[in-house]
């Protein structure tokens, strides 16, 4: 398996941990995954939004100390990106083939399968998070759990199509264009932070602006036509025995996805977190709410955050708000054993 080992530049005042950067090729194309972290420890992938990159939709959460001790004491993490998304991407060239979200889904595989992974843990938003359950569906032995936020599990609602419509057309004539922009925002931010005449943009707003004008017009209009083709997956869901911990903004554009999807999963494994005040991307406008939650499902596979952490200031949620069969993997027919986290190469006889 090929792939370039190119270094990724990294802030180190703020991420005091070195990352590197694979191309890696599979059957859709080239993907860029962003590692971090010691590759001995249990792996958690990510998968972002829509036009989005793991700085712009997950620096928020791994910016915020507790939950960045909790998650880097643990895992190593491997950020994947969408085709073209990854920072400084060129253009995709236009012959190329448009993959499917069943196919960006069979891709996560061969990255795996790559870095010689085992089961993973996964974290994705919205289209990202679809991904990434069409992943578990199709793939349940590599999945140990899943960490889904504001997520889609539907075929487009007649508005979502329409609007996703628009705004391909809006690409296509005017690039990352103000309009775009503006859409883009809505779909991830609450009201309150993206301000009004009043009141100015939120820090994080405008951070996601600037990266949002870098990105590649005709890159996004790629993924966005895969997002506006997606099949409707409910059917499946029953079928997904991996633990799973979902978040939803209270003033998400998709709450209702993520109220159905909620209601089709086995409710032994699963639990939902609404965040109050809060947009589609609670990873970057509320990280600190996702932190005890977390630590509860994280709990359940005998992984903690490092005791100095103790002391620290807590997440406003309580733990009252997680499914107590979240608290007992017995409880949901789970026996607690050291996760197999990488596959070992075993030369034929």
């Amino acid at each position: 398996m090929g792939g370039s080992n190119e270094s990724v530049s990294v802030d180190a005042e703020k991420i005091h941990l070195g990352g590197k950067e694979y191309h890696i090729r599979t059957v859709s194309g080239s993907v860029s995954v962003i590692v971090y972290g010691d590759p001995d420890k249990p792996a958690l992938i990510t998968y972002p939004d829509l036009a989005l990159n793991y700085m712009s939709c997950f620096q928020g959460l791994f910016f915020c100390p507790e939950a960045a001790s909790l998650l880097l004491h643990n895992f190593c993490i491997y950020h994947i990106s969408p085709p073209g998304h990854e920072l400084g991407a060129a253009t995709i060239c236009p012959d190329d083939p448009v993959p499917s979200l069943d196919g960006l889904a069979d891709q996560i595989i061969e990255i795996l399968n790559y870095f010689r992974l085992g089961a993973v843990m996964c974290m994705g938003v919205t289209a990202g998070a679809y991904i990434l359950t069409l992943f578990a569906m199709k793939y349940r032995e590599r999945v140990l759990g899943l960490i889904l936020v504001s997520p889609l599990c539907r075929a487009p609602s007649w508005s979502e199509w329409f609007y996703n419509k628009v705004m391909t057309n809006l690409l296509y004539y005017y690039g990352m264009c103000g309009l775009v922009t503006e859409y883009l925002l809505q779909r991830y931010f609450s009201k309150e932070v993206r301000g009004s005449s009043e009141v100015p943009e939120s820090d994080i707003v405008r951070a996601c602006r600037k990266l949002l004008d870098e990105r590649q017009s005709a890159n996004v209009t790629r993924f966005l036509e895969a997002i506006n083709r997606r099949r409707d997956i409910t059917g499946g869901l029953k079928r997904l025995k991996c633990r799973t911990l979902i978040f939803v903004g209270e003033h998400s554009t998709f709450h209702s996805e993520a109220i159905h999807l909620m209601s089709k999963l086995d409710r032994r494994y699963s639990a939902l977190v609404e965040v109050q005040a809060c947009g589609s991307m609670v990873t970057e406008e509320q990280p600190h709410a996702m932190l005890i939650p977390m630590e509860y499902f994280l709990m359940g596979y005998g992984l903690y955050r490092p005791c100095h952490f103790n002391d620290s200031p807590r997440s406003p949620l309580s733990p009252s708000c997680i499914s107590p069969e979240l608290l007992s993997p017995e409880s949901m027919g789970l026996k607690l054993k050291p996760i197999k986290t990488r596959v070992a190469l075993e030369d034929s006889d």
